[in-house]
Parts: C-alpha cells; sequence; structure tokens
C-alpha cells in the first residue's frame, strides 16, 4: 500500500479517479480505463485490502490476549492510524492536492501523510513484537535512553517528512542534470518546493548517523540477544539506505528507485521503533514470559500471559 501510493504520486496519477472518493470517477469498478485511473484505482484496491486485515488483526488480537496485554494497545492503535490513513487519503483527492497540484498545502498534507504511515508502520511492528512475547516497555527503566530515542524517532519522522517534499519537488520539477539541480535548489527564485529538496540529504544524513551511533551501541554493549541483533539489522538498513538515497540523488531520481528509497525509509523506522522498544523493555520479562518454540504466535502470546 505505501509503496504504490509512492508510485502513484511520482506516475501523476493522484487524479486518476477525479475528485471522487471512495468510488472511482463515480462507479465502484471503472473499466476501459486510462493508465492514471488503474494506478490510482490500485492504490485504493490495496488501501481496502489493508483496511480489512489492520481490523482482523485487532479482533484476533481482542481474542488472543487479556485486558491490559499491550499488544491490545498496539492493535487499537494501529487501527486508529489506518482510519487516518484513509481520511487524509481522501482529503488529498477531495481538495485537489494531487496530480500537478504544486502548491504548500499539498506538501503540508503529504508530509502529515508520511508522518501518520510511520505511525501506523510502528504500532503494527510492535503489536507483532508483543503478541509473540517480546516483553513490555517501561520507559521508567531507562529514563535517559529513553529520552535519547525520543530525540532519534523525532529525528526520523523529520527525515521522512523532508524525503516526502523532496520526492514532490522531484515529481513536479525533474531536474536535467545533477549540476542544474543543485543550481535550482539553492536559486532564490526557484519554486519553494525546490529549495526544500536541499533539507532532505542533510537531514538524513545528521539523524541517520544518529540512529546508526544507536544501533552499534545497541550490537556492541547490549547483553540480551534480541536487542544485539536488532541493533545489527538497523545499522545495516541505515548503510544500505544511505548508498540508496546517494545514487537516488546522482540518478535523479527515477521512480523505481524512489520507490525503493521509500520501502528502505519505512524497514529503518520499523528496524528503530523495534529497537528502541527492546532496549527499553522491563529488565526482567514477568509482564510477558517467552513463548514455547513449537507454539504459533497468536497461541503462544495466550500461553504467555497466561
Amino acid at each position: 500500500m505505501v509503496a504504490w501510493g509512492g508510485f502513484v504520486r511520482a506516475a501523476g496519477a493522484g487524479a486518476g479517479c477525479g475528485s471522487h472518493w471512495p468510488l472511482c470517477n463515480g462507479v465502484v469498478l471503472p473499466r476501459g480505463a486510462a493508465a492514471e485511473t488503474l494506478i490510482e484505482f490500485t492504490h485504493r484496491a490495496t488501501s481496502g485490502i489493508a483496511f480489512l486485515l489492520v481490523g482482523y488483526l485487532l479482533w484476533r488480537v481482542m481474542q488472543a490476549v487479556p485486558p491490559r496485554h499491550p499488544a491490545r494497545g498496539a492493535a487499537s492503535t494501529a487501527m486508529t492510524f489506518m482510519v487516518l490513513e484513509a481520511l487524509v487519503g481522501a482529503g488529498l483527492v477531495k481538495f485537489g492536492l494531487v496530480a500537478d497540484n504544486d502548491s504548500v498545502a499539498r506538501a503540508v498534507v503529504l508530509g502529515v501523510h508520511l508522518v501518520n504511515t510511520f505511525f501506523l508502520l510502528g504500532a503494527l511492528a510492535l503489536t507483532a513484537a508483543w503478541v509473540s512475547g517480546s516483553p513490555a516497555v517501561s520507559l521508567r527503566h531507562r529514563p535517559s535512553l529513553a529520552g535519547i530515542w525520543a530525540v532519534a524517532l523525532l529525528a526520523l519522522l523529520c527525515v521522512g517528512v523532508s524525503g516526502a517534499v523532496a520526492a514532490l519537488g522531484d515529481t513536479l520539477f525533474p531536474a536535467t542534470s545533477l549540476g542544474a539541480g543543485l543550481r535550482d535548489d539553492l536559486s532564490p527564485t526557484a519554486h519553494i518546493l525546490v529549495r526544500l529538496r536541499v533539507l532532505h540529504p542533510l537531514l538524513a544524513v545528521l539523524a541517520g548517523s544518529g540512529v546508526l551511533a544507536l544501533a552499534l551501541s545497541a550490537m556492541l554493549r547490549e547483553r540480551r540477544a534480541q536487542p544485539a541483533n536488532l541493533g545489527r539489522l538497523l545499522g545495516t538498513l541505515i548503510v544500505v539506505q544511505f548508498a540508496v538515497g546517494l545514487l537516488n540523488l546522482v540518478l535523479l531520481a527515477p521512480i523505481p528507485l524512489q520507490l525503493v528509497h521509500l520501502v528502505m525509509a519505512d524497514l529503518v523506522w520499523i528496524g528503530a521503533v523495534l529497537l528502541a522498544a527492546a532496549q527499553l523493555a522491563t529488565s526482567e520479562a514477568a509482564d510477558i514470559a517467552a513463548p514455547p518454540a513449537d507454539a504459533g504466535p497468536v497461541r503462544a502470546a495466550t500461553l504467555a500471559t497466561r
């Protein structure tokens, strides 16, 4: 759903279903449609499927775990952000903030859309972790580290928002060469979306380096296996994302590479959320014991809380 949403923006197909929502050009199933319509309709279809699956997940979690289990709150939060995701997407269509619209309002709403998506993915990741038996988070367990992670996650959100704005600028004002793009970025007469593009790589290097330091610290200093392994995974993701971002800049942001960059950003965010949760988990995993190795995830979580 997220990757195809990026494709809708990059392909300029956001108006493929006109100003209709949830219908597409006034019908449920468009026939003989243009490419832009098919692209936008496919995004709505994948979003609808994701919506139903998150709802089903919430129902199953409520059945599988007892009250006050952290997975319940995470699943409920995921459903809330899924609803908001649909509403923000509808707002983009209904207010015409799609296709060739180059307004600041569109950039702001895209930023909100990206933040909401990150929160949705984070809530889903925590649901999966906690329903599988990972211990609950206690901010009082390591308060200084909790503060550091709060700043790090906020920095990643800022990088994501700047990336959404930069991607919009690349779509609406594509550069003919790397040199021309850099001149446009620094030109006081260029469109605001073009001038804001330069912020993304700067923020990405600063925030990415900070989160990479946290990942390396977890990998080298944590005595528990889970945060150490997550630190190793997150560090690898960040290094790969740096390489993809540099390649995206040099090649002038081709659509396939934009989508890879977006998916990698989602994976980095998920990895950071899971690592933060693992490091801030209660030192004694008494809240949720480790499930049996041969139990299914939902059944295991049920056994673990009894």
